[in-house]
């Protein structure tokens, strides 16, 4: 399930695939993740995104330019009503 820093997701149905995963780890395991609550989990979500060309470079790779962090937003939002 954790991502290499050579996986990719190529597709929005591998993206979802990847969060269905990620809900089911934290039903299994989410009392030992270190930022399990939703407000702990955003905080680290908005630092990692702030900070993630660091990651990238630790791993040797570049940013991706061209990620449609827009899509993501929205992802993000619209899970605050969607059903």
């Amino acid at each position: 399930m954790p991502l290499t820093p050579d996986d990719e997701i190529r597709s929005r149905e591998e993206l979802a695939a990847f969060l269905s995963d990620l809900h089911q780890e934290y039903l299994r395991r989410g009392h030992e993740w270190e930022n399990g609550t939703l407000d702990r989990f955003l905080e680290a979500l908005a630092a990692w995104t702030k900070d993630s060309d660091g990651w990238y470079q630790n791993f040797g790779k570049e940013l991706p330019a061209d990620g449609d962090w827009t899509f993501l937003a929205r992802a993000l939002q619209a899970a605050t009503v969607y059903e």
